[in-house]
């Protein structure tokens, strides 16, 4: 199937007294950039110069050179990405790796970070919730199944400063808060994990009436690959296209925006593309 991405987002400064700086990680992530059909149509209002770069996550970011007296930027970004049309994989038969066995480059995803506190109250918990429950692909459903039900919900009680362990304790919050408990519980019990954001669209379930925005999603090390979660939504889904990941939100900001400044605009678009309405 094709699928239609797009977003446009405009951020208004108040007007610097010298040159500022626009951070955006609003490109699909290089694993998937050989499913976009003809490109991304990414395009800056006003025009301004833009660097390209990854990230130490192979991230696709950019910085955009904001000049002194600029008072509003717009991103705005329209594509179709081809996607099997299949629902996450799942491999119930997956293997758990021992600590020493682990593949060196996922022991980082195993360590404390900003919004996964490993080293709380989060990890007796977790031995004593998780411990007995078999190693592997049924543990790390086990986790998503509690973080699932234990948080609800609330688009307005988002909050960009909590954590897995605030998801814990105040139980509610928006897809990035189940993701944070989900990992922060895996890395307890020893599992690699990492955070995901990109989009994902209301294909294959009923529509939900609330405004499209990116999502989150999470990666844990199994086996000989990493495998898709879903802590909120808690079912295999059709259709994500991955953005960024990293240890956690704060390794893959939509925009970092310096100096003062205010989010005007909003939208993104996810939606499969009807076969002979072209792309």
């Amino acid at each position: 199937m094709l699928i239609r991405i797009g977003y446009d987002i405009e951020i208004e400064f108040k007007a610097p007294v010298a040159p500022t700086a626009l951070i955006y990680m609003l490109q699909v992530h290089p694993s998937r950039q050989g499913d976009v059909r003809g490109g991304e149509h990414i395009t800056i209002s006003p025009p301004l110069r833009t660097d390209h770069y990854l990230d130490a996550f192979d991230n696709h970011c950019a910085r955009v050179h904001v000049d002194a007296g600029v008072k509003t930027v717009r991103l705005r970004n329209d594509a179709a990405v081809h996607d099997s049309g299949l629902p996450d994989v799942q491999d119930l038969g997956a293997m758990q790796w021992g600590l020493a066995d682990l593949p060196v480059e996922t022991l980082r995803f195993l360590l404390p970070s900003r919004y996964c506190e490993v080293d709380s109250e989060l990890l007796p918990f977790a031995w004593k919730r998780f411990s007995s429950t078999p190693l592997g692909w049924a543990r790390v459903q086990a986790i998503c199944d509690f973080a699932h039900q234990h948080v609800r919900f609330d688009y307005q009680r988002a909050c960009a400063t909590r954590g897995g362990l605030g998801a814990y304790r105040e139980r509610v919050g928006v897809c990035r808060d189940f993701t944070h408990l989900a990992i922060t519980l895996c890395r307890c019990m020893n599992i690699p994990a990492r955070y995901v954001t990109g989009y994902l669209g209301d294909i294959g379930v009923p529509a939900v009436p609330s405004p499209m925005d990116f999502s989150a999603w999470f990666e844990v090390w199994l086996g000989q690959r990493w495998h898709t979660f879903d802590a909120r939504h808690n079912v295999p889904r059709i259709g994500r296209i991955p953005v960024a990941r990293g240890l956690d939100a704060a390794d893959v900001p939509i925009t970092m925006a310096f100096g003062e400044q205010t989010l005007k605009r909003f939208e993104v678009r996810t939606e499969e593309v009807r076969e002979g309405l072209g792309a």
